[in-house]
């Protein structure tokens, strides 16, 4: 014993760390193993039963759970754009190149007190954030990331997505009333003045692409734009993805429309009294918002899940993982360990620096790397899903990314400025849009009557 107490205290910490966790992980793959084994086929039998149910609880939880890493995402994002447009480097301690810090400033909102004014109607302040919250979440149920990757497929599902967004004025408006302060109040009026002022824009906005698409189910519509990037909305409705594009700026409350929580004020709007959770549950909808917002985009105008350009080699995989059996758990225990002491031996032999579970490390590390790469490869080739679910992020994180762009260089407007450019310019353009729409549709259909839907 004392052998052995003597060598632990000569390891380093991320020997210690190597010398319990891979037991610990060995001990807990050959568990998993097992039962899977042993109750794997009466549980595949329960959930092929209930697939309805099965599918509903991995959608609904697929979607709130993703909401998370996407906030904190766009919350590293904008912190570390915007330092680098302004020549700071932004953070830089917090994970490798600063990309926890968006978690720790998270932890922080959780720790902080969640505080409720003197005379505030408890019940309508607490729910008031959860309202916010549940509209941006919601609608995210009929975005479709890829072919087959939609929460719940609707007929109506255009309709229903600016329905549910439309309840974040309801919200805003209960936290503001609800709130017990002036400031709080004015704030609120403020938001729901301009999300319902915006809201007729955005709508009129899309009526176009409705009508050459024919129907308001956003399956459909990504799918008639398959093909080349020629054929994606935008170059017959450029008019229409402007309006959209402000529109829905404003309706984020981004910049330069970020009035409804106005930081550079000292009373933050609606805000004002909220702290702690209930405080971080506002602003993780408006980055959960970008998101949505930017997914919209993308479905209506840029093509969807779409490649910009059909595939164009003659490549095809038959991949069925499930045909293994029990001998794909096994595949996947024993591949990536072969592979990590593969790529481990010719650091180990080649330095002598280097110790030996360093040399572990870092082939653990490169045959992951490798693995992951293998796996997204053979899937983007293999699946639809994978292909489309890859173009469709790519294409979201770049409006993500206008968006930080937008917000580190422009101005915020005025309150009157923001009201009379959606009343007295953006509606009009939008009717316009759906005049000319109109238009070109009949004289199409006359010139040539099989050319539109």
């Amino acid at each position: 014993m004392t052998a052995i107490s003597r060598s632990w205290n000569r390891l380093t910490l991320p020997g210690k760390v190597i010398f319990t966790v891979v037991p610990a992980l060995v001990v807990l793959t050959i568990g998993l193993v097992v039962a899977i084994a042993i109750l794997g086929g009466p549980a595949l039998d329960l959930v092929v039963a209930n697939l309805p149910i099965v599918r509903f609880v991995v959608a609904a939880t697929a979607i709130l759970l993703m909401t998370i890493p996407t906030a904190f995402l766009i919350i590293y994002m904008e912190m570390k754009g915007i330092a680098l447009m302004n020549l700071r480097i932004g953070p830089d301690r917090v994970g490798p190149f600063g990309s926890l810090l968006s978690v720790v400033h998270g932890l922080k909102v959780l720790m902080k007190e969640d505080f409720t004014p003197t005379g505030a109607d408890s019940v309508v302040f607490t729910w008031a954030p959860v309202v916010v919250y549940l509209a941006s979440v919601m609608t995210l149920l009929v975005i479709p990331f890829g072919p087959g990757l939609v929460g719940q497929h609707f007929q109506l599902g255009l309709l229903y997505f600016f329905a549910i967004s439309g309840l974040s004025v309801v919200g805003l408006l209960m936290a503001g009333w609800a709130s017990f302060n002036k400031y709080s109040l004015l704030g609120g009026l403020r938001s729901a003045a301009q999300v319902i002022s915006y809201e007729i824009p955005l709508v009129l906005s899309v009526v176009g692409v409705i009508m050459l698409a024919g129907t308001m189910d956003l399956v459909v519509i990504v799918e008639n734009q398959a093909g080349w990037f020629t054929d994606w909305y935008i170059w017959q409705q450029p008019l229409g993805a402007l309006i959209f594009f402000i529109a829905a700026t404003a309706e984020a409350n981004r910049t330069p429309f970020d009035l409804t929580e106005a930081d550079s004020e000292i009373v933050a709007g609606f805000a004002t009294e909220y702290s702690g959770m209930r405080f971080g549950f506002f602003f993780f909808a408006e980055y959960v918002n970008v998101f949505i917002i930017s997914a919209l985009t993308v479905t209506l105008f840029f093509g969807g899940w779409n490649a910009p350009f059909p595939w164009p080699w003659p490549i095809t995989l038959d991949l069925d993982p499930g045909s293994l059996g029990i001998g794909l758990l096994f595949v996947v225990a024993l591949v990536p360990l072969a592979l990590t002491l593969i790529l481990a031996t010719p650091f180990w032999l080649v330095s002598s620096r280097i110790k030996g579970w360093q040399a572990l490390v870092i082939g653990f590390v490169l045959a992951n790397l490798f693995l992951v790469g293998a796996v997204a490869a053979a899937g983007y080739i293999g699946f639809d899903w994978v292909a489309g679910l890859a173009w469709f992020m790519l294409k979201a994180y770049v409006f993500v990314f206008i968006f930080v762009w937008m917000r580190g260089t422009l101005p915020r407007v005025r309150i009157d400025q923001l009201m009379n450019f959606a009343w007295k310019w953006l509606m009009e353009l939008a009717f316009l849009n759906i005049f000319i729409t109109a238009g070109a549709i009949i004289l199409i259909k006359y010139l040539n009557p099989e050319a539109l839907p």
